[in-house]
């Protein structure tokens, strides 16, 4: 029985770096697939992993169609027995919906790569239709720590180096370097804990903290 099985966890977890060995696994054995993804930080058309792989993927835009996709390929005699789909927290319901239709009526297995929660720690459109139509939701054992050492749960948006909580949901940026020597960028990502997200404290403001002669007063 094919199945849609969701792979989750926060940014800096190994997602991309999971979903590329799948796709290297199957193909080991024989199998053929196509793999997916959207506004990867390496750009348009590919699968990127922070550990310096990547492959060709297809892009995935708001109109494009899996269902119509995998029939038309099918009818003109290609073989699919898989898709890998990463970023899909960046998909729509109707993207998700069309890909259960693949799993049930293709018989066609589809593995999905995404976070679940953006900076606000809100459920992505795309997350959340998969966490209600997956046959299996699983959790990456790789845990993405926050600057404290503690597991990181939250994904946390920075401009220059401080948290932000409201702006465009889409961004598109990477985690940003822990190197204290290397400037921030303008707008990139942080994984935090719950409790210095909830305080809003990024590994650049904790650094300026230790260095500020004044006590803070944590409660």
């Amino acid at each position: 029985m094919a199945e849609l099985n969701f792979y989750s966890g926060t940014m800096d977890c190994g997602k991309s770096t999971l979903a590329l060995q799948v796709d290297h696994n199957h193909r080991a054995r024989g199998r053929v697939g196509r793999v997916f993804t959207s506004r990867d930080r390496a750009g348009e058309a590919t699968l990127s992993s922070r550990l310096g792989l990547e492959v060709g993927a297809i892009e995935v835009t708001p109109e494009l169609d899996f269902w119509h996709f995998v029939v038309d390929a099918l009818t003109h005699g290609e073989r699919i027995d898989y898709l890998v789909c990463d970023e899909a927290q960046f998909y729509t319901r109707q993207h998700v919906d069309q890909l259960s239709k693949i799993v049930d009526e293709l018989s066609i297995d589809v593995f999905a790569f995404g976070i679940l929660t953006d900076f606000r720690t809100r459920l992505f459109e795309g997350s959340a239709r998969l966490v209600e139509l997956a046959d299996r939701v699983h959790t990456l054992q790789v845990e993405a720590l926050c600057w404290c050492g503690e597991r990181a749960t939250h994904n946390a948006r920075t401009e220059n180096g401080e948290m932000v909580t409201e702006g465009e949901v889409i961004v598109v940026g990477d985690v940003e370097d822990d190197d204290p020597h290397r400037s921030a960028p303008s707008v990139g990502y942080e994984v935090l804990c719950r409790r210095h997200h909830r305080r809003r404290m990024t590994a650049a403001v904790a650094r300026a903290v230790a260095l500020s002669p004044d006590v803070l007063p944590f409660g």
